[in-house]
């Protein structure tokens, strides 16, 4: 028991990303590099891990209504079937949904696009007190903007020493970022995307468009090498989540989600009254009494 413990502790050194040193080609999709090797295992930690994120948030939110300005945001990027949409179920899904914002970044609209790329992402920052979760983010701006060749390279270069000034502005007002790319592999997307067109409740997720992105998978996978590279840095560190097993995907980024609020160690504001005459008046002068 003490050894599983001692595995679980270090799961943001396991899989943070060193940018002197890291190679996304190196990373297992498939793997377990720390942490529970069954699915029954992670799913029993994970319950334990769901009672006390829920019981950090619950912190958290009364610190921000304190007048505390700490938050912590959780950024999910990936390909497509990678899961996002399923870790923000089973991750998100175990804390109070009160103290909870989640923003989904989809392709620009005519409106966003009149305004320069993190716009729309400082619009759904999360407020103190609060846990965000963004699905998808600003890291679309220096990878589909990129392979798609949205904009000059000049440009998608120029973006990220622009995500590290925003990341560090972040971290300067109370922001902890705790930034997971979910990494798939091309045979597991494969069968993901099949699952959906077999399923008539799943079709909806499903888009033509898919094949075309999936064509570029290499290109992509350049392109989240470089981000990640370049924009792991200390008060914003990437970590790379294997994804290819769903139970282990959810139970790495719930963990890394906990090791943050726990550094964070959210406190409850002290009362700005007395407790202990309130309690007089409540027990010897209830006006309902």
């Amino acid at each position: 028991m003490a050894k599983k413990s001692a595995q679980v502790q270090s799961v943001s050194a396991a899989l943070r990303v060193n940018p002197d040193s890291f190679d996304l080609a190196e990373v297992d999709p498939a793997g377990k590099p720390v942490g529970p090797t069954s699915k029954s295992d992670a799913a029993d930690e994970l319950g334990v891990i769901g009672s006390e994120l829920d019981a950090l948030q619950e912190a958290l939110y009364a610190e921000g209504a304190g007048g505390g300005r700490r938050r912590v945001l959780l950024v999910l990027q990936g390909m497509d079937t990678s899961g996002k949409g399923g870790t923000i179920a089973h991750v998100a899904g175990l804390v109070n949904p009160q103290g909870l914002r989640i923003a989904s970044f989809k392709k620009p609209t005519r409106a966003e696009l009149r305004h320069d790329f993190l716009w729309r992402i400082r619009r759904q920052v999360p407020p103190p007190g609060h846990l965000g979760v963004f699905d998808r983010s600003h890291y679309e701006d220096v990878l589909v903007a990129r392979v798609d060749q949205l904009v000059p390279e000049t440009e998608w270069r120029r973006r990220y020493g622009q995500i590290n000034e925003f990341e560090a502005a972040l971290a300067e007002e109370g922001v902890r970022l705790v930034k997971c790319f979910l990494h798939i592999s091309p045979d597991a997307q494969r069968e993901r995307l099949i699952a959906r067109l077999e399923d008539p409740t799943k079709r909806w997720k499903y888009n033509p468009h898919d094949l075309e992105v999936r064509a570029g998978f290499s290109e992509y996978q350049a392109a989240y090498q470089d981000a990640l590279v370049k924009c792991s840095t200390a008060v914003a560190p990437w970590f790379v989540v294997p994804a290819d097993r769903k139970w282990y995907r959810n139970w790495a980024v719930a963990r890394l989600l906990l090791e943050a609020m726990k550094d964070v160690a959210p406190v409850y504001p002290e009362p700005t009254y007395d407790p202990v005459a309130e309690l007089a008046r409540l027990r010897d002068a209830d006006p309902l009494r």
